[in-house]
């Protein structure tokens, strides 16, 4: 690798990453105010203006998968950009569904999550099991992500990670993804919300600064410039956009897109904390409906990351990588754009290019960092602490409280900012199971986003039913993607050991109450019974003989899991729900 990369970083590239970091801590902790309560941390005192709500929400959606692993997928063979279906249809009319039906519903009251709407109209045990959820497919998928920048930094910086692991023994996977980290605590700490929207407001111009860097530099190294090798690109197939297969096994197709990214969409931007805490920053639902339908201009960004792509493509078509070069991609093809970035792109732009891919990891881990601060505060902290002080007989000091609250946040956010980069390093070891990182992180995500969708629905339609049914239905919901997705001999009686666990808990907790309450019916017990049995059956026929048996990991695409998991969700939520009295009414 030293001959292959023998520039490395210069002083000048290190000036410009230091700086650029440095410039946006300061103008992020001006602008975020003081955080005097957890209205301030966490709502930014609903007081952003949506234009850079949206900013944020772009420079949080596009992550370093993008920025990163994009090009290698459009500039590998065969590749190209049908990947962008899935935003320019599924994430338009996601966007769509989530202004005009989960923003009003939102906005009915001042709350600070998805999980607090359906816990205020299904009960609170559904706030604790959305909480959850979220937490689960939030470390799952944005540890994928963090995962993607340490490797890019691996490549880039191979010489100071190897003297950091001389001097202390770390291995430069770990020092890379806790630089990361730290970066990103201290972004969320000092101004909670409000710093990460205003960071990540920053970020986002500094991925356009490394797209511009990437395009230019191909366009001076090629003959004929970067026309040229776009109209090459474009002969050769890379610029395909539609792809009307059926094939529920590939991921890129119009009706993933259509159908299945539309449904998994309303999940990602609606019910999941990372993309909609920042709808509940701005002023009112007209300027939340703003900034989500306008932040499709992520799609344009994207559009650019596979342009780089097709550049890459170009560029490395006349210019051959070395053998060490080439036995790096063979290891991770993940890697072409940070090799090209350290073997092509000159210093000082260098330095400006990995700034965009560093700002594309931190805009990620700060935004996670904060949501789930928030849902564990709201969910477990809190009320955990007002049993406490009723326990003892203490007055609630209403200014000493709110100090308080922050000072947890900030403790909490410094907890999950440790098990998110824990969970990075451990990303290592799944990657081998997927074909890039693009598709790794977005299936890790998927196993928790359907029960979320599920959940926002069992509380918005008028169904009279309560949360009762999605506390089991939810958990069977994972294990029904897991089973999709896995089948392996582990993987297969894991379904059974966690059917079995799931029975026994719904046996104790649901069944024996029912059978001792004389208002419910036994046939009732009994049927809603067979219905979990049923549910599970299915889920263990899936993983042992199901449609995919022996496909090894070629199973149903990421973007079909959250329609599957939704589906199970809602469907088994609403069967084994108790009906609500007729004279009861939803919060």
């Amino acid at each position: 690798m030293e001959a292959v990369f023998a520039g490395g970083f210069t002083g000048l590239d290190w000036a410009i990453v230091g700086g650029v970091l440095l410039i946006t801590t300061i103008i992020g902790e001006r602008l975020a105010g003081k955080q005097a309560s957890m209205r301030d941390f966490f709502l930014a005192g609903r007081r952003l203006p949506w234009p850079i709500v949206s900013a944020s929400i772009v420079a949080t959606e596009i992550s370093a998968v993008t920025y990163i692993s994009l090009p290698s997928v459009v500039a590998k063979p065969g590749g190209d950009i049908t990947y962008l279906q899935l935003g320019l249809i599924g994430s338009f009319l996601a966007r769509a569904i989530i202004g005009y039906v989960l923003v009003p519903a939102y906005y009915e009251r001042e709350i600070y999550s998805p999980y607090d709407y359906m816990g205020a109209r299904l009960g609170e045990g559904v706030r604790r099991m959305t909480t959850v959820l979220f937490s689960l497919g939030g470390v799952l998928g944005q540890s994928a992500r963090v995962y993607l920048t340490a490797v890019v930094l691996q490549v880039l910086l191979h010489r100071e990670l190897g003297w950091v692991e001389a001097q202390l023994g770390l291995p430069p996977l770990v020092t890379a993804v806790a630089a990361i980290g730290i970066v990103a605590v201290v972004w969320t700490w000092i101004g909670g919300i409000a710093a990460v929207v205003w960071t990540d407001a920053i970020l986002f111009l500094l991925f356009l600064v490394g797209i511009g860097v990437a395009l230019v530099t191909v366009g001076q190294a090629v003959d004929g410039g970067l026309a040229a090798a776009l109209a090459d690109g474009a002969a050769a197939g890379k610029f395909r956009f539609f792809d009307f297969d059926t094939d529920p096994t590939k991921s890129y197709t119009f009706w993933a897109a259509l159908i299945a990214a539309t449904w998994g969409g309303v999940g990602s931007y609606g019910t999941d904390q990372l993309m909609a805490q920042r709808l509940f920053c701005c002023k009112d639902a007209a300027g939340a409906r703003k900034a989500i339908l306008a932040s499709i201009v992520a799609m344009g960004v994207t559009f650019l990351c596979a342009v780089v792509g097709v550049g890459l493509w170009a560029y490395y078509r006349e210019h051959p990588m070395s053998d060490a070069a080439a036995a790096l991609l063979a290891d991770q093809p993940d890697r072409l754009f940070p090799i090209f970035i350290t073997e092509v792109v000159p210093p000082g732009f260098k330095g400006l290019a990995i700034a965009g891919a560093f700002a594309a990891a931190i805009s990620s881990l700060d935004s996670i960092m904060a949501a789930l601060s928030q849902t564990t505060l709201s969910a477990l902290y809190l009320p955990a602490r007002r049993r406490r002080l009723a326990a003892r007989g203490a007055r609630e000091d209403e200014a000493a409280e709110a100090r308080h609250t922050v000072r947890a946040s900030r403790a909490l956010v410094l907890i999950w900012g440790v098990i998110l980069c824990a969970a990075a390093v451990g990303v290592d070891k799944a990657a081998q199971y997927e074909t890039s990182i693009l598709d790794l992180a977005l299936t890790m995500a998927s196993y928790t986003g359907g029960a979320l969708v599920a959940g926002f629905f069992l509380a918005f339609l008028p169904l009279r039913r309560d949360g009762s049914g999605f506390l089991f239905s939810a958990p069977l919901s994972v294990m029904v993607v897991f089973a999709i997705k896995w089948h392996a001999g582990w993987a297969r009686w894991t379904c059974v050991g966690a059917a079995v666990l799931l029975a026994a808990l719904y046996l104790a907790f649901r069944v024996m109450p029912d059978l001792r309450s004389p208002e419910v019916r036994r046939g009732t017990v009994v049927a809603r019974a067979a219905i979990l049995l049923g549910g599970l059956a299915l889920m263990i026929w899936i993983a042992f003989a199901g449609t995919f048996e022996g496909r090894a990991h070629d199973t149903l695409a990421f973007p079909w899991l959250i329609p599957a998991g939704s589906a199970v969700a809602f469907t088994f939520g609403w069967l084994l729900a108790r009906p609500l009295p007729r004279t009861s009414s939803r919060a």
